[in-house]
Parts: structure tokens; C-alpha cells; sequence
């Protein structure tokens, strides 16, 4: 058996960040000539977990490896599964304690590859305090609480915000519909107006642009100019996405969020030839776009 297939199981393709790391493993295997196979769970752990025992249960097994970003969990009894197998198993952007464990019981390569969260949250207040000096409250969008990153990265965002600025938290799923949807009908509120509020923050570039539609659809015209006026950051910085719309005047500021898909796959493959095991938890650290010196305020100081 050569074991030269990896299975990679994403969250959803309506997400640019999910579909750049599917781009980012094809790249690697198609130079390694390795066979990837790519599913994406919809936002479902249910699904996810389907997908994953239905890949290891395979008669004539091939699967050497899977990377798995979790809709959920940290998926435990299927990591079991497949360590058992004699499958690697790598999560991504989700903290597990039980790498170090599972691979001493099964002697399968277990280990973790994942963004600095709070990190992202710093760089975050770091933007905030550098586009409204003066403070305000911030609409925070936020997202799914099934999962470490949206808790971790409002966890940075609070420790580090200057004490001027207040969050009202909104909940997305990742995906911009999700977020324009929450926005929407968050602004059906009377408290949604955009008097006292400075700053929009998504925590990611699909988010903030949910948000830009939600407000470009209101019918108050005063209200609609006040809210696409205010500075909107996002978070996963693509060339193609996030940074343009930097540049395009769409987001303040982003942070980009490395792809962590692509380094699992390698950090497997270089195990695999050397026969050393990979780190059982290696974190990217994510910068700001545009760097944080370049920032300047953006607004008027907001009335509370």
C-alpha cells in the first residue's frame, strides 16, 4: 500500500479562505504527484464526520493522510479512526489536547497546524486604535462559537482594544451571505443606527463584505452613507480578495491569515521521507495589510 493519497476536509466553498487553501494542497500534490482528494462539509459537523469515516472505511485504503479544518470540535473519535488506520491525522485552525496522547497510543503521525488567534484579535485592536483614535463603539462580527478561532480572536481583540472602544458583537458563519443576513436584521433594530458607532470589524474579509451589503440595502439614504463611510476591516487577506479590497477602498485594513492546509501537507511529507515526526502544534503568525504604520484615521471622532 503506497499511501499516496491525502484527503483534505474543509468547511465550506462559499468561503475564499477555504477555497485558497483547497487551491494551496492541489499546487503541492500535483508537484509531489500525490492524489488529493478535497470535500467540503457545508458548515455541517455531522456531514464533515460522514465524510471523513466514509474516506478511512474505503476498501484498498490508500489514504496516507487527512487535513482536517473542524466545523466543530476538535473531532477526537475520528481522529481515533484514523490513527488507528494507520492514517496521519493534521487538524487545522482548531487547538487540540490530545495529539501528543494519540500518537503515542497508535504510533500515527498526530499533530496540529494553526494560525496565532489571539494574534489575529491584537492585530485587530491594533488596527482599531490606529484608524479611531478617538473611540466609539464597534459593530464586531463575529463567528460560529462551535469553533476556538471566532472565541480566541474576540478574546485578543477585548485584552488588547484600547478602553474608548466597545464591541456589539454579531454572529456569522464564516461566509458572506451569514453576515449580511445577521447585519440586516440587526439593523431592523431601533438601537442599530449609526450615531456613536466608528468602525465595522469582521472576523474575516467574507464577513465584511456581508456587512457592506446589508448596509448598502437600506433605504435611508443618510443612514446608508454613514455606515458604508465608517472603516471596515476583515481578516484572511488574500491577493485576490481581502487585499484588493483594501486597495479598492472597500476594507480599511485586513490581516492576512496564512494558509495552513499547504504547510500541513508538506510538514507530512517531510516526515514521511525522513521519518521524523512533525511538531505536535506549530503556529503562523498573522500580519496586518497594510502594515499597522501606514494607518491613519479614517473617520471623524464618533458621538456616544
Amino acid at each position: 500500500m503506497s499511501h499516496s493519497s491525502v484527503l483534505v476536509s474543509l468547511t465550506t466553498k462559499d468561503n475564499d479562505y477555504q477555497r485558497a487553501e483547497a487551491a494551496s494542497v492541489e499546487g503541492i500534490a500535483r508537484r509531489a504527484g500525490l492524489h488529493i482528494e478535497v470535500v467540503y462539509a457545508d458548515n455541517n459537523s455531522v456531514t464533515q464526520t460522514q465524510q471523513i469515516l466514509s474516506a478511512i472505511q474505503r476498501k484498498n485504503n490508500d489514504l496516507g493522510a487527512i487535513l482536517s479544518e473542524p466545523v466543530g470540535t476538535g473531532m477526537l473519535q475520528v481522529a481515533e479512526a484514523a490513527a488507528k488506520a494507520g492514517i496521519a491525522w493534521a487538524i487545522l485552525n482548531r487547538d487540540i489536547d490530545y495529539a501528543s496522547r494519540l500518537q503515542q497510543a497508535t504510533g500515527s503521525m498526530v499533530f496540529e497546524v494553526s494560525v496565532d488567534q489571539e494574534a489575529v484579535g491584537h492585530i485587530h485592536a491594533a488596527q482599531l486604535s490606529m484608524l479611531i483614535p478617538s473611540g466609539g463603539s464597534v459593530l464586531y462580527i463575529e463567528g460560529p462559537a462551535g469553533g476556538t478561532a471566532a472565541r480566541l480572536r474576540t478574546h485578543g481583540t477585548t485584552a488588547k482594544k484600547p478602553s474608548n472602544i466597545e464591541l456589539k458583537v454579531l454572529k456569522g458563519e464564516w461566509t458572506e451571505d451569514s453576515a449580511c443576513k445577521a447585519v440586516s436584521s440587526w439593523l431592523k433594530l431601533s438601537t442599530s443606527k449609526s450615531h456613536g458607532f466608528a468602525a465595522v470589524v469582521a472576523q474575516n474579509d467574507a464577513m465584511a463584505m456581508g456587512a457592506r451589503h446589508a448596509f448598502s440595502e437600506l433605504t435611508d439614504r443618510g443612514e446608508q452613507s454613514a455606515w458604508l463611510a465608517k472603516p471596515h476591516l476583515g481578516c484572511d487577506g488574500l491577493p485576490e480578495t481581502g487585499r484588493q479590497f483594501v486597495q479598492k477602498g472597500l476594507l480599511a485594513a485586513t490581516v492576512i491569515y496564512p494558509l495552513v492546509a499547504g504547510m500541513a501537507l508538506e510538514m507530512w511529507m517531510k516526515a514521511k521521507s525522513s521519518g521524523s515526526l512533525p511538531p505536535e502544534r506549530t503556529l503562523a503568525a498573522p500580519t496586518s495589510y497594510p502594515p499597522l504604520e501606514a494607518l491613519r484615521p479614517l473617520t471623524a471622532p464618533a458621538t456616544t
